[in-house]
């Protein structure tokens, strides 16, 4: 059963104050998030998508967040929980810091409700894994939210397992569909995760009842076919200190391959034109969620583990940029990921470990690398560093600003740099 944990859950996140370690944690998943946001708001399909939110239903901040969370995946270099196979806190952040943007809520209001959301997010992904031919976005982050919200309102935990089975009776099936067509539909799919979370919260507080069992239920008939998932994280488990944050723009999944490609390329060096032949092996989620070939849009691209490694060997980097229509024409990226052979590697999947092992052939002889973490691992967290200066890469902000936030993130910074 999930009910019964997941109760136990919520009875400890209403009332349990975070260690000092899980809450700076939590600001550098919101400020990486944040960067996401703005650097997104450069596409004008964000901006187009906005604007017409705006005009349907002005001022809402039901609007707002699904603008927001849309904004935050939409150059794929946004958070995520590998246990999970997804990502707990984007959607909650853009529900949070959407009302937070027209309720006087102080940021430790939000800051809790935020942390309440991930780890309800976070259990609800390990425990309802999706079906074949789902895609995650549109599926249990709503549960996060609904939660979220509801301790953010004033709510008690009766009412936020309340809202998570309200949410349960109605979760979408969204479809991986549009990430192999290489349409953006699936940029939408978190946006309707935040308005139907919201949805939840206020129908429970409202005193709007759902059945006990309807996360089972939700199981049964919706997952069909799903891979078994995992029983829910007990109280006192902190799911929030395993998140990953991206070095690279690129379904998570791609990172491994990336970052081989990434440490060749500084030993092949000008000789990319003498390679004859590329192999990527991996794990079987890997290829089972990104194995686009030949991408011609960016969706497309930021799912596929052979322009992820292309990518990496002929520019050296995976970012926003790398995913414009100019990019993926360029004639050197198209010639190396056409000779990039895909297989998977066994021993990860048994294990449930990622990773990769990257085989380039060059003229006479092959260069072979294999990389079990990559940074924004739980056993390789990305330094502060790093998250900084991804962050003001990102935002077009400075780090300084950033670093404010990470030290001491009061209610005047917060409203500053919340982009909701």
């Amino acid at each position: 059963m999930i009910d019964a944990p997941l109760a136990e859950a919520l009875e400890w996140l209403f009332r349990a104050r975070a260690p000092a370690a899980v809450e700076t944690k939590a600001r550098e998943v919101m400020l990486d998030t944040f960067g996401c946001v703005f650097a997104a708001r450069r596409h004008p399909e964000v901006t187009a998508l906005g604007k017409a939110l705006e005009s349907a239903d002005p001022g809402s901040a039901s609007s707002a967040a699904a603008c927001f969370a849309a904004a935050a995946c939409w150059d794929e270099a946004c958070e995520g929980l590998a246990r999970a196979h997804g990502r707990p806190g984007l959607a909650v952040l853009a529900a949070c810091g959407a009302l937070a943007r027209i309720h006087p809520y102080s940021f430790e209001e939000v800051l809790r409700a935020y942390l309440t959301g991930y780890e309800v997010g976070g259990r609800m992904g390990e425990s309802l894994r999706i079906a074949p031919g789902m895609h995650v976005d549109g599926a249990w982050p709503a549960f996060g939210v609904a939660a979220a919200v509801v301790k953010l309102r004033g709510g008690s935990a009766a009412q936020a397992l309340a809202a998570v089975r309200i949410a349960a009776c109605q979760m979408p099936c969204a479809l991986y569909l549009p990430v192999a067509r290489g349409t953006n539909a699936r940029n939408t799919y978190l946006a309707h995760s935040a308005q139907l979370g919201m949805l939840a919260a206020s129908a429970a507080l409202g005193g709007i009842t759902a059945p006990a069992g309807a996360l089972e239920e939700l199981r049964t008939r919706a997952l069909a076919g799903a891979p078994p998932g995992s029983p829910v994280a007990p109280p006192g488990e902190w799911l929030i200190a395993e998140a990953y944050l991206k070095p690279y723009a690129a379904v998570r999944h791609v990172h491994y391959g990336a970052a081989a490609a990434q440490a060749l390329r500084e030993d092949i060096g000008d000789r990319l034109k003498e390679i004859r032949a590329i192999e990527l092996s991996t794990y079987s989620e890997a290829l089972a969620y990104c194995g686009n070939r030949a991408p011609k849009s960016a969706i497309q691209a930021q799912f596929s583990l052979s322009y992820g490694v292309a990518c990496m060997l002929a520019t050296g980097e995976l970012a926003p940029g790398s995913y414009t229509a100019e990019t993926l024409a360029r004639e050197d990226i198209r010639i190396l990921e056409a000779l990039v052979e895909i297989s998977e590697r066994e021993d990860l999947t048994i294990t449930g470990q990622r990773g990769a092992t990257l085989s380039v052939e060059l003229r006479g002889e092959v260069r072979t690398l294999a990389v079990e973490s990559v940074a924004g691992d739980p056993d390789q967290p990305m330094t502060r560093e790093a998250i900084l200066v991804k962050f003001a890469r990102y935002s077009g902000l400075s780090a300084a600003r950033g670093a404010e936030f990470l030290d001491a993130a009061g209610d005047r910074l917060f409203s500053a740099i919340n982009p909701a």
